[in-house]
This record gives C-alpha cells, sequence and structure tokens, in this order.
C-alpha cells in the first residue's frame, strides 16, 4: 500500500514503451534530437502559445534554473513558507542563483493571495543597496498543502506581482493534477493568468524521469543554455527525455494520469474523513490528502507497510490545533493507485480501532 509519493510511483506503460522506441537508432545529442523538438511543439500546442523549452532531469534543477534567470544574486525571491523550494531543495536556489535569498511567507489559508503579497512587500524592508531587492515570485501549483489555486486567484496574484516590479515563476511538479482538478485549459492557469516560467513535471505523474523549464517569456531563456551547461543538466541523449514528454502529452495521458491520481485522493479523502479520530488538515483538491490522526495509528499503519509521511507540523491551518498524541500524515495518490490498496489501508485504520476500543 503506497502512498508515500506519487515520486513512487511506476512509470506508465505508454511512456515506456515509447521510451524504448526512442531508444533504438541514432538521433543528434544535446536537445537537437527528433523527440526533443516534437515535445517543445507538442508543450506549445498543450499550452495554446509559442514556449521554449529545455528538458532536465529533477524538479529541484527545474525550479532552481529557472529562479536563477530571475533573481541576480543581491535578489529576493517571495515563496510560501512551505514551498518545495524552501522546504525541500537545500540550498540549490541559492547555488543556482549565485546567492539569490529566499523569503518565505505563512499565510492563514496555504495560498499566497495578492492582498497577502502586497502586504508582505511593503512591510519588507527596500533600502537598497543595504537590503535585499525583491525581484520575483514562485507560486506551487498544486500547493505543498494540496490546494489548487483557481484561474482567477492565480491571475490576481500574478497581475499583482507584475505591478510591483517582480517576476513570476510557478512549480509545476503537480501542474497535471491542478489541471485534472480545475477542468480548465492549461494555459489558463500558467501565461493566460501572467506567469513567465514554468517548471513542469512529469516524473510524479507517470514519466521516469522528465522534467521542463518552460519559458512564456521568452527573453528570459536567453543564455539558459549555458545554465543548462554548467549545471549539468544537458543530458547528451536528450531524446531519452523529449520521448518522455511526448509520450505523455499524446492525446490528453498526461491529464488521462492525473485524473485518476485526483480520484483515488478524493475516495481515500472520504474514507478517512469519516473515520472516528481522524480530521482532515486540509481539504482534498488534487492528490494528496492530509489528516490530522492519533500517532499509535500512524505507527501502526506504518508497521503494517503502509507508505505515508509524517508531515510538518507547522503545515497546518491557523486556527488548528496539534492534540495531544496527534499527528499530521500525508497520503499521495498517484496514476498507478488501486481501489484495492484503499480498501486494504481502510481494513488496517478500522482493524486498530477495534482492538483500541
Amino acid at each position: 500500500m503506497n502512498f508515500g509519493s506519487d515520486n513512487q510511483a511506476g512509470v506508465s506503460p505508454r511512456i515506456l514503451h515509447t521510451l524504448v522506441e526512442a531508444a533504438s537508432g541514432i538521433q543528434s545529442a544535446y536537445g537537437n534530437d527528433e523527440w526533443s523538438q516534437r515535445a517543445e511543439h507538442m508543450l506549445g500546442e498543450a499550452f495554446g502559445t509559442p514556449v521554449k523549452v529545455f528538458f532536465v532531469t529533477t524538479g529541484t534543477a527545474a525550479n532552481c534554473l529557472a529562479l536563477s534567470t530571475i533573481a541576480q544574486p543581491w535578489n529576493a525571491v517571495v515563496c510560501h513558507h512551505m514551498a518545495h523550494i524552501a522546504v525541500d531543495e537545500n540550498s540549490a536556489p541559492a547555488l543556482f542563483t549565485g546567492g539569490a535569498s529566499l523569503l518565505p511567507m505563512a499565510t492563514d489559508n496555504g495560498k499566497i493571495s495578492a492582498e497577502d503579497l502586497a502586504a508582505f512587500v511593503a512591510r519588507t524592508p527596500h533600502d537598497a543597496p543595504h537590503n535585499m531587492v525583491i525581484s520575483a515570485l514562485s507560486i506551487s501549483q498544486v500547493t505543498e498543502n494540496g490546494l489548487v489555486y483557481q484561474p482567477q486567484e492565480m491571475a490576481a496574484l500574478a497581475t499583482q506581482a507584475h505591478a510591483l516590479g517582480l517576476r513570476v515563476h510557478m512549480d509545476g511538479a503537480r501542474l497535471a493534477n491542478a489541471v485534472a482538478a480545475l477542468q480548465c485549459h492549461p494555459g489558463d492557469i500558467t501565461w493566460r493568468a501572467g506567469v513567465d516560467v514554468l517548471s513542469l513535471g512529469a516524473s510524479k505523474n507517470g514519466a521516469l524521469m522528465a522534467e521542463a523549464v518552460v519559458f512564456f517569456d521568452q527573453a528570459l531563456a536567453q543564455n539558459f543554455s549555458l545554465r543548462i551547461k554548467r549545471s549539468g543538466q544537458l543530458v547528451s541523449k536528450s531524446r531519452t527525455i523529449g520521448a518522455q514528454f511526448c509520450a505523455w502529452l499524446e492525446g490528453g495521458h498526461w491529464l488521462e494520469l492525473a485524473r485518476h491520481a485526483n480520484a483515488m485522493a478524493s475516495k481515500l479523502s472520504a474514507a478517512l474523513a469519516a473515520t472516528p479520530g481522524v480530521r482532515l488538515s486540509w481539504p482534498t483538491q488534487a492528490n494528496e490528502v492530509f489528516v490530522l490522526m492519533p500517532i499509535a495509528l500512524y505507527e501502526q499503519l506504518r508497521a503494517q507497510g503502509v507508505r505515508c509521511t509524517d508531515w510538518y507540523a507547522s503545515s497546518v491551518p491557523a486556527g488548528t490545533q496539534l492534540q495531544a498524541g496527534e499527528v499530521v500524515v500525508r497520503f499521495v495518490s498517484a496514476w498507478s493507485s488501486t481501489d484495492e490498496e484503499i480498501a486494504a489501508l481502510m481494513d488496517l485504520v478500522h482493524s486498530h480501532q477495534r482492538q483500541a476500543a
């Protein structure tokens, strides 16, 4: 029963088949192959606008390389205090930008609003050259709390950021899940909403190892190939990444995979929410389920082989208090999750409750 992370799921057979196909024969290296060029074209079609795309191997590389184009060493990037770049990417943002800082901001509802951003920037010291100069906003879609920005929320936030002179980066490691949840056009929550550069992840959603930096403002991509090279992310057999994106996008496969993951999370969320002693920490809007549960139950699930994660206590909503003996737990569904896995998990939950009664 694997609900530890969508990173732990396997590879979509369709993507794997295409990868095997791409592995045969001779192709140009370093992104000049037919698969990579086709994938870039398909991404432009998917988003409904011309894009400049660079393929990399990890989400951290995608995020931090993207940030390096909008943050100089003396700059600062505003992000949510639970953002992946702030919590789970070590000092990579500073390394890739040459020293830029992150300015994490906490909010009551797990998202950053236009009003939150304006107030935060206003109260942040900005006496140059003595203080850092804020140059960018980074937003996660889906957020690290499993929440989804609506198109109007994203547009208002990006409009405010641009009014403040900030560029907008989106961490789209789970963008497919957001698009599937919103049932909107991908462009509605990215470039049409004002996103300048996107880190697009496929690895969490059926791919083997495939991430992309997508520039909607193509002027930002100037010299980006040099950044890719000096960071060790210029893959010689880049067709192996391009081919994955081709299969991922073909026929809307990426959204098919994401819809399934979201549906599994919705089922699991409903089952856990109906369990005495278990309560949702955040509403389930994509493929992550956050609950507060007794530590004894969590430990029993882990002992029985359930993969789930003891999550950050600081991630709970404002006004929510962890009770004594309670822990925040994250469950993540994937494209390959099954009803049988959910049923088996809930059998263990109910068994523990009977024993504890």
